[in-house]
């Protein structure tokens, strides 16, 4: 008997491919900041600014990236 891998581990978190953006689409765009040629994972919307990986990490600096749910609160 033939049993597939997604019916024994039941499915769900398992089947989800992990490693961030590798699977989603990339689009074409041109830095902001020093005008290189770049792709991002989103699409670019017109008039909102769009960096290349160094000009992001640069703009952004070392702030540490939002975590969802905000704080956790002591009650």
């Amino acid at each position: 008997m033939n049993v597939d891998e997604n019916t024994t581990n039941g499915g769900g978190f398992n089947d989800r491919p992990r490693g961030g953006f590798g699977d989603r689409p990339k689009f074409p765009a041109v830095c902001t900041k020093c005008g290189k040629d770049t792709t991002v994972p989103f699409e670019p919307t017109p008039g909102k600014p769009v960096y290349c990986i160094d000009c992001f990490r640069e703009v952004r600096g070392d702030r540490p990236r939002r975590s969802f749910g905000g704080p956790r609160r002591e009650f």
